[in-house]
């Protein structure tokens, strides 16, 4: 089993948390997210800070600015990676655009996922029907093992089945509609395509976008096999900088408890 689905396959919903690599600087990050696993976050997804992450709200888009302006790059969120996987197996995914991608060369960055011990990828601005590229580039090498997860919306029912029947990993429900954020009201919507997706795959539903409490955590969780966490979590990390690891420990301490 790899352990993107040995995440979900531990007795309980999965709680799967965001925070944008190198904001505010990489040391920071590497702390955060060995205290995330510490505090029984079952995958942490790593965000590669972009100029125009288009599918952000204000509180990433700013998170990736601070993040470039420190610095960071690709190599080095993967030599974080690789330092991160000599004390934790937790699984790791990336969250990027592709332009990012591209420019790093689809293959090339593909290997050093694998080199280093990323073990997914989720591409937002990648539509599902132009994956094959990505998934091309991956098969020529040795990378077979970085799987590309696939998002799925409210507006994705008509081919929600197509989707999941072809998806890796995992599926990212995106549970309402518009950019990342923190919301009072999350959608119920995505119920009807989790209920597509299960007729026809098993593969793990996880809710993310607007999941800001233990309340809405709980909530989701019932609907999924797990909940993504993020925006709030790089708002804690925005008020906090180098200091926000103990505050970050105790809210992810209270996701854990609402999920399981």
């Amino acid at each position: 089993m790899d352990k993107i689905s040995g995440a979900f396959a531990r007795g309980h919903k999965a709680l799967i948390c965001f925070l944008t690599g190198g904001d505010p600087d990489i040391e920071t990050t590497e702390r955060l997210v060995l205290a995330m696993a510490e505090e029984g976050v079952d995958l942490i997804e790593i965000g590669v800070p972009f100029s125009d992450p288009i599918a952000e709200g204000p509180v990433i888009r700013e998170a990736s600015e601070r993040a470039l302006l420190s610095g960071t790059t690709l190599d080095s969120l993967f030599a974080l990676v690789r330092r991160l996987r000599g004390v934790t197996d937790v699984p790791i995914v990336f969250m990027t655009y592709f332009n990012p991608v591209y420019k790093y060369g689809v293959g090339r960055f593909a290997e050093t996922c694998a080199a280093n011990g990323v073990d997914g990828v989720i591409i937002p601005d990648l539509p599902w029907e132009e994956r094959s590229e990505f998934l091309a580039e991956r098969s020529a090498g040795e990378s077979e093992n970085v799987k590309l997860i696939s998002l799925i919306a409210p507006t994705s029912l008509a081919r929600a089945e197509d989707i999941a029947r072809s998806s890796e990993g995992f599926l990212y429900c995106v549970s309402s509609l518009g950019v990342t954020g923190v919301r009072e009201n999350i959608g119920a919507e995505i119920g009807g395509v989790i209920g597509a997706v299960r007729k026809v795959s098993d593969i793990p539903c996880a809710i993310g976008f607007g999941i800001s409490t233990p309340e809405q955590a709980e909530k989701m969780a019932a609907l999924a096999d797990g909940v993504i966490v993020g925006s709030a979590i790089v708002r804690i990390i925005a008020a906090h900088g180098g200091d926000s690891e103990t505050p970050v420990r105790e809210f992810v301490r209270s996701l854990r408890a609402a999920v399981r």
